[in-house]
């Protein structure tokens, strides 16, 4: 969860400056640090965070705000745990997976955390949102990587094993440059002088029929949903288990040519619901 912009009120001070108190409760670290606006985004918060993540969150800030580590630092001990995360992936086998698995949960309460130590603290930041910016996206991009490196098994047979590791480098790619298009609204709305859109569904909803109706379809097998690093991993130890069964190079194998072709698809589909919604238009 990226770090947002300060509020106008804190406890144990003005709106200016860093707070340097600390919450005399649970509660009233919640109501600072997980106000309305942050536990109703759409895009910004993970189903998990929703699910179970917000509930344990406030007890690790908590703990980071009895420290001297700041917002920027928490985010930092976010990145190294998706890198972990990925370079999980590279131990063969169910453990591997299994490590990956724990570590991309851990890796998004830590994100959680680090937009609660600024709200409190009152040091959001862009550096923050840009931190948090670095850590997904290359912590996305490192776990296809590594799940090609799966998929082709060690030790590595040239050339024939390069056709995994070159189709885990294309997923990256097309998870990536999905994470961007959002982004890229955002600079194209902003070099045309255009306010900033809110994080509402209204938003990004297409308005025409044909692209309204798949995006509905779409809503029934949520396919392009599957690039997040948490459902990156779930989706690895749950092959992994197959691989149990069915020997774990063929399930990597299968696991890779699947995403491969759903990645371009959403791709494509993120593409053309933005240009049929209302977000690149004056």
């Amino acid at each position: 969860m990226s770090q947002e912009p300060p509020l106008t009120h804190r406890p144990g001070g003005s709106a200016e400056g860093p707070n340097n108190t600390r919450p005399v409760s649970i509660a009233e670290l919640k109501a600072v640090a997980q106000p309305p606006e942050v536990r109703g985004r759409r895009n910004a918060e993970h189903w998990t965070a929703s699910l179970y993540l917000r509930r344990l969150s406030p007890y690790i800030t908590w703990m980071l705000l009895k420290t001297r580590i700041s917002a920027n630092g928490v985010t930092g001990l976010m990145i190294l745990v998706g890198w972990s995360t990925a370079a999980a992936l590279l131990i063969p086998g169910i453990w591997g997976a299994l490590v990956a698995l724990v570590l991309g949960q851990l890796q998004m309460l830590v994100d959680c955390c680090d937009g609660e130590v600024a709200r409190w603290r009152h040091t959001s930041s862009p550096a923050g949102v840009f931190l948090d910016k670095v850590g997904h996206y290359s912590t996305e991009a490192l776990i296809p990587i590594a799940l090609g490196i799966r998929a082709a098994a060690y030790p590595f047979e040239t050339p024939a094993d390069f056709l995994w590791t070159t189709l885990g480098f294309a997923l990256a790619l097309f998870i990536v440059l999905n994470k961007a298009l959002n982004d890229m609204v955002h600079v194209a709305r902003a070099n045309a002088g255009l306010t900033k859109l809110a994080d509402t569904h209204g938003e990004s909803t297409p308005t025409h029929g044909a692209v309204a109706r798949l995006r509905r379809i779409a809503h029934f097998v949520p396919f392009h949903r599957l690039y997040h690093s948490v459902e990156l991993t779930m989706i690895a130890f749950a092959f992994a288990v197959v691989g149990l069964f069915i020997g774990n190079e063929l399930a990597n194998r299968i696991l890779v040519s699947v995403l491969v072709p759903l990645a371009l698809l959403a791709l494509i589909g993120h593409f053309v619901a933005i240009m049929a919604s209302k977000r690149v238009r004056s």
